[in-house]
C-alpha cells in the first residue's frame, strides 16, 4: 500500500462528498460525519419547487452533527433561488450551490442542470440574485462542456461571466454532459475525463477557488489534483468504500487518529442513531442501513454482513438485534469468509 503523507491543515471545502440523488440524504451524511469530521458534505439536489411548494422541513431538515453541510439546489428563475437559498441559511446550511451539471432529462424539462452552461448570463443573475440574500458563499457545480462540445474556450467563458455575478468557487466535474442519447449512470462514466481542463481553469482564474470531480478514487489521486487545484469532490467511491473517509482527518487535515474510530464502533453508533430515528420519526432501520453496505468493504465477510443488513424480511427486528445477527453470520462462515 503506497503511504501518504499528512498534509498541512487545510480548510474543510477542499475535501467533500459529492451531492448524489438518491444517495446522499441526512441519513447518509450522518454516517459520513461519523467518518471524517472536516470534509464538506453535500445534500442531494433540492429543487426551488420543491421549496416553493412542498415540505420545507422534509427538503431541510437535518441533523447539527452533519455539519458543515452545503445545500445543492436546482432551478432556473432568480428570484426562486433567492428564496430558496434564504430557506437554506436559516436552516443552518453553510453554503448555497447551484447544480449546473445534472443531466438528466426531468431535470432539462425544467430547464436547469448542465442545460444550463447553454446561458451563462441567466446563471450569473441566479447566483447575484442569491447572494443579494445569504451570507453564506454562493457555488456553481458544472461540467466542462455540453454534448460533443469540447472547447475549453466554451467553459473558460462560462466560469469568467458566472465569476463576474460574485461567484468565487467553481466545482467542476471534469467530463461534458450529454443532453441526449445518454443516460444519467451513462454520463458519469462515457465522455472522457479532462482533468486538464479543470487544472487550466485554476492557471487561467487564480484568484478563484477551483475544485475537481469525476474519476478521482484515491488519496494518491487527491494529493495529485490538490497541487494544481484548491479542491476535490469525491462521489462514488467514498459511497461504496466509505471508510475511505475515515481516513481523511489524518491525512488531509492533520487531526488525530481517533483511535476509537473501528468499523464496529461506527456501526455500534449508527445502530443508536437508527433507534432514535425510529423512536423520533418512525424512520425503518432499512432506510438508514442502505447507506453503510459499504463499510466493510475489502474486508472477508463483508459480503455476508451486508446480506443481513439488507434483507428485508428482518425489517420487522430491532436494529440491534440485526446487528448480532449479521456479526453471527461472519463468525459462522467459512474459514475463507471470516473476518480475520
Amino acid at each position: 500500500m503506497t503511504l501518504v503523507p499528512t498534509l498541512v491543515a487545510i480548510p474543510s471545502s477542499t475535501l467533500s462528498v459529492a451531492p448524489m440523488m438518491a444517495w446522499t440524504d441526512r441519513h447518509c451524511r450522518y454516517f459520513h460525519r461519523l467518518l471524517c469530521s472536516q470534509a464538506l458534505l453535500y445534500t442531494e439536489m433540492v429543487t426551488t419547487g420543491a421549496l416553493l411548494h412542498g415540505d420545507v422541513a422534509q427538503h431541510l431538515h437535518h441533523d447539527a452533527g452533519e455539519r458543515p453541510v452545503a445545500l445543492q439546489l436546482g432551478g432556473s428563475e432568480p428570484a426562486d433561488l433567492a428564496h430558496a437559498a434564504r430557506l437554506g441559511e436559516q436552516w443552518g446550511y453553510a453554503e448555497i450551490n447551484l447544480n449546473c451539471g445534472c443531466p438528466s432529462e426531468r431535470v432539462q424539462r425544467g430547464a436547469f442542470g448542465a442545460c444550463l452552461m447553454r446561458e451563462p448570463q441567466l446563471v450569473a443573475d441566479c447566483v447575484k440574485a442569491m447572494l443579494d440574500v445569504v451570507s453564506v458563499p454562493v457555488t456553481v457545480k458544472h461540467r466542462i462542456g455540453i454534448d460533443k462540445l469540447e472547447s475549453y474556450d466554451f467553459l473558460r467563458d462560462f466560469v469568467g461571466a458566472v465569476s463576474e455575478a460574485g461567484c468565487r468557487t467553481f466545482i467542476v466535474h471534469a467530463r461534458n454532459a450529454w443532453l441526449k442519447g445518454l443516460s444519467p449512470k451513462e454520463n458519469r462514466e462515457v465522455p472522457p475525463l479532462r482533468h486538464e481542463q479543470v487544472h487550466s481553469l485554476k492557471r487561467e482564474f487564480p484568484d478563484l477557488t477551483i475544485c475537481i470531480n469525476g474519476g478521482i478514487t484515491s488519496s494518491e489521486q487527491v494529493l495529485q489534483h490538490l497541487a494544481h487545484v484548491d479542491g476535490v469532490m469525491v462521489g462514488r467511491a467514498a459511497y461504496h468504500n466509505p471508510w475511505w473517509l475515515a481516513q481523511w482527518d489524518e491525512q488531509f487535515f492533520r487531526g488525530a487518529a481517533c483511535p476509537l474510530l473501528t468499523r464496529e464502533a461506527i456501526e455500534e453508533q449508527m445502530v443508536d442513531y437508527m433507534q432514535r430515528e425510529a423512536r423520533q420519526s418512525g424512520t425503518p432501520w432499512g432506510s438508514i442501513a442502505r447507506h453503510m453496505l459499504g463499510l466493510r468493504h475489502g474486508l472477508p465477510g463483508s459480503r455476508q454482513w451486508r446480506q443481513v443488513w439488507s434483507d428485508h424480511r428482518l425489517k420487522a427486528l430491532p436494529a440491534r438485534d440485526v446487528m448480532a445477527m449479521a456479526h453471527e453470520r461472519v463468525r459462522n462462515s467459512p474459514p475463507e469468509y471470516a473476518i480475520a
